[in-house]
């Protein structure tokens, strides 16, 4: 039975390399702009509205993964990918866009939080020690993510330029496909054998109330919620970055690579650098303070025309906002106990969302009036998020 378990790990590794094997990720803007025919504000809508509908299906979908299973929800969600890809590329509407966000918007809720419960249980029928190393456990998973983009993204330019720019979102059906084959070979994780099976309802309101009482979730969520929202903004304006750089499009797929080779390492090196800093607190402020420094000098790079900053800012926000939140889901699950996990985490997420669903459009209209001065301002938000952060060293604890 426990290598059944340990089985479990190297297969979601599995499931989050296929569902991460984006290949529309190296020419998203070009699709959405000339195949699609929007302009930029319209991409902020459609992301606004995609995290809206996060926001509306994330508690029930936890809730789902609660009382379903973790294995039955990460089926429905490669499912549901699935089926939105086909939406997506069936033609350049703005109203179809909008029916393949939604159906996108359900996968990503159902897999939100479900897959970090379904690694942690998981260790946890192996035995409990194990869960001790879900920190590294959860690095190397979003590891397997980030390789899937940093392969696909080249390989989808080539697609794009060979079969037009739709084929790299249309092709996107067949990894999900195998992540959905992968996912019915799962171990469903027994929650507790002495738990009782609780209804849906239920189960929905006692993982909202266990999150509103608890502290120190709280002050964790914010802190990852906070520099998180930020860091994930320059995923939509490093590509404007780079055009207003003058760098020509062709090294567009380059710079995506080392982007994630670099979120790869850092990913990978959390014991390290919790050990460099002497202290699991001073690297979160750490990381949160150089996430917004990097934005301010990308955007004071961008004002002066200088080239080389510009690049490494845009690398070191991304690699270090983005794997804050890996990090703290490790800690966070260590406050929540397992039979409502996935719930807390979908409303740890859906704070989350619906950061995303109010900034999206205010970024929209803050590129529109200037580029440069969005990232300016970013950066000091972030810079003044890390400054004030509330995390105690007693919060992160890894046993």
């Amino acid at each position: 039975m426990t290598e059944n378990f340990k089985k479990n790990i190297w297969k979601i590794y599995a499931f989050k390399f296929c569902m991460s094997l984006h290949f529309i990720g190296g020419v998203l803007i070009p699709f959405f702009t000339i195949w699609g025919g929007l302009n930029f504000t319209q991409i902020m809508i459609l992301q606004a509205w995609f995290m809206f509908w996060v926001f509306i299906f994330e508690i029930p979908s936890g809730s789902v993964a609660d009382y379903l299973g973790r294995k039955c929800t990460l089926i429905l969600a490669a499912i549901a990918n699935t089926i939105a890809v086909l939406i997506y590329t069936s033609m350049p509407i703005f109203f179809i866009f909008m029916l393949g966000e939604f159906t996108w918007a359900l996968a990503e809720a159902l897999l939100s939080g479900t897959s970090q419960a379904f690694i942690y249980d998981s260790l946890k029928m192996i035995s409990e020690s194990e869960t001790e190393k879900s920190k590294q456990i959860f690095g190397r998973f979003e590891s397997f993510g980030l390789i899937g983009y940093m392969v696909s993204a080249p390989i989808g330019s080539v697609l794009a330029v060979f079969l037009g720019l739709s084929a790299p979102m249309l092709i996107m059906a067949i990894p999900f496909l195998g992540a959905l084959i992968v996912a019915l070979t799962f171990q469903e994780p027994q929650l507790d054998p002495k738990a009782e099976k609780k209804q849906y309802l239920r189960i929905m309101r006692e993982g909202i109330k266990y999150f509103y009482q608890n502290k120190v979730l709280k002050i964790l969520a914010f802190e990852m919620i906070a520099i998180g929202t930020i860091a994930f903004m320059m995923f939509w304006l490093y590509q404007s970055m780079l055009l207003l750089a003058n760098i020509n499009i062709a090294y567009f797929g380059i710079i995506h690579s080392i982007i994630l080779a670099s979120e790869i390492i850092v990913l990978n090196s959390y014991k390290k650098l919790e050990q460099l800093f002497k202290s699991k607190k001073r690297y979160l402020v750490f990381s949160g303070f150089i996430t917004g420094a990097m934005f301010l000098i990308g955007g004071l790079s961008l004002a002066f025309a200088v080239l080389p900053l510009i690049i490494v800012s845009i690398i070191l926000a991304i690699s270090f906002g983005m794997t804050r939140t890996p990090l703290l889901i490790s800690y966070m699950n260590k406050h929540i106990p397992s039979p409502e996990r996935a719930t807390v985490l979908s409303i740890i997420n859906m704070f989350q969302t619906l950061a995303f669903i109010i900034v999206y459009p205010l970024i929209g209209l803050s590129v529109d009036w200037s580029l440069t001065m969005t990232v300016i301002i970013l950066g000091i938000i972030g810079i003044s998020f890390s400054l004030i952060s509330r995390v105690k060293e007693e919060y992160l604890i890894d046993k």
